[in-house]
């Protein structure tokens, strides 16, 4: 059937444009190209505005950014590109400059005003409005709403070096051999950055509601000059599970508010810039800035379906004002893609931290951690299959073979193909680990802050316990030698001589380990040690062996001095649930030297010695612990649960010329723990009794602290072997709650001050036998007969990013203040956090 009239006319002219269609580029002869990318984390920048500013004429980039301008003749025109959230981008076009008929642009946005080139259209609070549906239908879009899911996941952790002065390092003599590096110095970004460090992982992650069960099962890790399984674990899926849809979203060691918390209203601005449709679905751009300054909070921009109001991507960056450390700019990306008809599932997310330790302008360094999350699957059987194999709730395996993939493997592999600038990082740390003179250089930078050199199969150090003072010893001096991995992974031997030039005595330890099992923990340690004692191991340990503790003393307290000789063997059995049983026996002998009752006083043979032998068990059970462990030490990254800590302890005359029998009990119960948004709050509470007729040496002593550097396990304003006791009961208690009031100062807010406040309390007593027994000889031991001591503190945490002071009152006993028994006093520690 012929079409006639309007309909024939149509379709005429629809026939004439598909006929023409190949030669429409000869009539715009000129092109200009683009992909707009944020400066800081390279992601691209979706539906960001292009338009010239005298002609008005332009388009919208598209979801990835990319956006392409036909045009008939070159135009003399600036060309503005404006999104939420950035500075604008202005490009003057200049006929005579352009070459060829082609002009591409490498645009990088940086972060600025929120309504920079936006025009916001709304009626009344639209913004707001858009918040309260997205936390309404947060249970319908957040994927830990399934029964279970699982996916590959595959991580990419890359370090750039920022502001690197080529010219000036090229003409170091030092760096004279490692001028290859800095080919790979890049200027794309606008500051130059050195491309450093690599490393990947591929990994298949399991995750079940009820019961809560996670596990991860490695495929494959890759990494140039370091191993180390704890840091790999680190790379994978079970600490990184970082949701948006939560309240709170974790930065390092603090929880920031999520722009979606069901509070967030009390936090954040929310705006709405534009709507777009993509793919047939309907996008509306929601932007958000913090309400105030310096709280934990973010400043970003997201899109959202606008009929499941669910997320399809979001950038947050860091609030300039926001209480962390180091960081000159952070930003944290999302995207997430369907996974079925309704369903939208993370399917990619990108961290990239700026870290400047010098400043902005000085030598810093960037951290790239992209992510990303294939073969996804939500409900399946499958998944309760995996998850079945565990042997505990949690549990990351990590085969020895995930290290030895070929090249082959992860050019299949990978979910992403690597750019030329990350496959040269591979490249120069490969040749970097091959060179002596690098080695050389490592080697010293880690004997220089660590202490320790290794010369061959051996290893000397810490240089810091070579030499210091005290009044009984003098001078002192300390060496110590210890085997490394190259002379055996299970074997650990460690020994060290002292000598003090006053007393002219020798001083020893020799010690060794033997590792059954490196995890769990199963392992043999030895010791033999004769020295004299410069801590108290009990719920806090001070230590004077090295030169930093000369100048830090407090004035008018005699130094106590106890020698010890000390023979002990333990072993340690831990299991994947967090419980670890250590089995001991301990001979020790005791010499009181210097202002403490000696051991005469004790004894009936005044020739005799002061001997004990214990036998112990040691209960302590940390479920999910966490650790960064070396070869032979670890050390403990926490738990989320409280740690329990049972120890049993008995007493045995006849062994080894020892004179007592007794038993010893002790618990403790301690948690360190994150309440956002105010801060995070550590506790411990113990408890103790030792039963029989003992010398102080034996007794419970309450742990104090002589020197003025803050310890946190101990009681601040009193003295060591000030109080004794055979039952006791305490707790210590510190809540670091961050900016506090020093968020509505300008100045505090901008050094990024910290408050806190800490109690500690003991309840203790002591029998009338043992008071008989001690407190008759002449030095001035207490007891709190069943009363209370108590210290009640605040303080100032992160002067100049390092530095924390405290402020102690001794609130009870109330006694008079004096020099030995002050009620006041403050004390300063160094750590560095973010």
């Amino acid at each position: 059937m012929m079409k006639t009239g309007k309909q024939g006319v149509a379709d005429w002219i629809l026939v004439l444009l598909f006929l023409i269609s190949p030669f429409t580029p000869a009539l715009a002869q000129k092109v200009i190209k683009g992909n707009i990318r944020e400066a800081q984390s390279g992601e691209t920048i979706p539906f960001a505005s292009i338009r010239f500013k005298a002609s008005g004429s332009g388009m919208l980039a598209d979801s990835a950014g990319s956006f392409m301008l036909r045009l008939s003749q070159w135009p003399k025109d600036t060309l503005e590109i404006t999104s939420v959230g950035f500075q604008d981008y202005r490009y003057f076009v200049d006929p005579a400059q352009v070459v060829g008929d082609t002009l591409f642009l490498n645009i990088r946005m940086i972060e600025g005003r929120f309504n920079t080139g936006v025009t916001v259209r709304a009626k009344g609070n639209r913004g707001l409005w858009m918040w309260r549906r997205i936390v309404q239908h947060k249970a319908q879009n957040d994927r830990y709403r399934f029964r279970n899911f699982g996916y590959e996941l595959y991580n990419k952790l890359e370090l750039d070096i920022k502001n690197v002065n080529k010219e000036k390092l090229s003409d170091s003599r030092m760096l004279r051999k490692f001028q290859f590096i800095f080919d790979q110095i890049d200027t794309s970004e606008g500051a130059a950055y050195l491309p450093a460090y690599l490393t990947e992982a591929l990994s298949d992650y399991y995750y079940s509601k009820e019961p809560l069960r996670r596990r991860e099962v490695f495929k494959a890790t890759k990494t140039l000059g370091f191993k180390n399984e704890s840091v790999s674990k680190l790379l994978g899926g079970m600490d990184q599970n970082v949701n948006f849809y939560n309240n709170f979203i974790p930065v390092f060691d603090k929880q920031f508010v999520s722009p979606i918390s069901d509070n967030g209203d009390a936090y954040y601005t929310y705006k709405i810039a534009d709507t777009q449709y993509v793919a047939g679905r309907r996008l509306v751009h929601f932007f958000f800035t913090p309400k105030r300054k310096g709280e934990n909070t973010f400043e970003g921009d997201c899109w959202v379906q606008d009929t499941s109001f669910a997320i399809q991507k979001m950038n947050l960056r860091l609030s300039k004002e926001a209480n962390i450390n180091f960081l000159h700019k952070m930003n944290l990306i999302q995207e997430y893609q369907l996974i079925n008809d309704s369903t939208w599932f993370l399917s990619r997310d990108k961290w990239v931290i700026d870290v400047a330790p010098f400043g902005k302008n000085n030598l810093s360094f960037i951290g790239r951690k992209t992510t990303t999350y294939r073969n996804v699957v939500v409900n399946d059987a499958y998944v309760d299959a995996e998850l079945a194999k565990n042997k505990v709730l949690e549990e990351s395996v990590l085969p020895e073979v995930a290290a030895e993939k070929p090249d082959s493997f992860w050019i299949e592999s990978r979910h992403e193909e690597l750019t030329k600038s990350e496959q040269g990082i591979y490249n120069m740390v490969d040749s970097l680990m091959n060179m002596p003179q690098y080695k050389t250089y490592r080697n010293t930078l880690y004997f220089l802050t660590v202490g320790y050199k290794n010369i061959g199969n051996y290893e000397i150090g810490p240089w810091f316990n070579w030499l210091s003072y005290n009044s009984y010893e003098g001078f002192r001096t300390r060496f110590d030698l210890g085997t490394n991995t190259r002379f055996s992974k299970q074997v650990y031997l460690h020994g060290y001589l002292a000598y003090g030039f006053t007393d002219r005595q020798v001083k020893f330890q020799a010690d060794g380990r033997y590792l059954f099992k490196r995890n769990p923990r199963r392992q043999l340690y030895l010791s033999w040690r004769r020295d004299i004692d410069f801590g108290q191991n009990y719920y806090g340990d001070i230590t004077q062996d090295n030169i930093f503790a000369l100048a830090i003393r407090k004035q008018g307290v005699p130094i106590k001095f106890i020698s010890i000789e000390d023979k002990r063997a333990e072993y340690t059995h831990g299991w994947r649930n967090g419980f670890a049983v250590s089995l001991s026996g301990v001979h020790k002998t005791f010499n009181p030297l210097r202002n403490l009752p000696p051991k005469e006083q004790f004894l009936k043979d005044p020739q005799a010695d002061l001997s004990t032998f214990e036998a112990g068990v040691r209960i302590r059970y940390a479920y999910l612990e966490r650790f960064l462990e070396s070869t032979f030490s670890r050390i403990s990254l926490g738990s989320v649960y409280p740690i329990v800590d049972f120890r049993y302890t008995r007493g045995i005359s006849g062994v080894g010329n020892s004179g007592y029998d007794y038993s010893r009990l002790f618990l403790s119960v301690s948690d360190y723990a994150k309440v956002a948004p105010l801060g995070n709050i550590y506790y411990n509470l113990f408890a103790g009794r030792t039963y029989g007729n003992l010398p102080y040496i034996l007794l419970d002593v309450a742990p104090g602290n002589e020197i003025y550097y803050y310890n946190r396990n101990a009681f601040n304003l009193m003295n060591r072997y000030e109080y004794i006791q055979d039952r006791y009961a305490g707790a210590f208690f510190e809540h670091n709650y961050g900016t506090g009031l020093f968020r509505f100062l300008p100045i505090t807010r901008k050094l990024k001050l910290r408050q806190l406040w800490t109690a500690k309390a003991l309840w203790g007593g002591l029998s009338e036998a043992n008071k008989g027994l001690n407190f008759t000889t002449g030095h001035p031991f207490r007891s709190l007969d069943g009363k209370t001591y108590l210290e009640l503190g605040t303080g100032v945490d992160n002067i100049l990013k390092v530095l924390r002071l405290d402020f102690v009152w001794k609130i009870l006993p109330w006694e008079v203040n004096t020099a030995a028994h002050p009620r006041f006093g403050a004390f300063a520690s160094f750590k560095v956090n973010f």
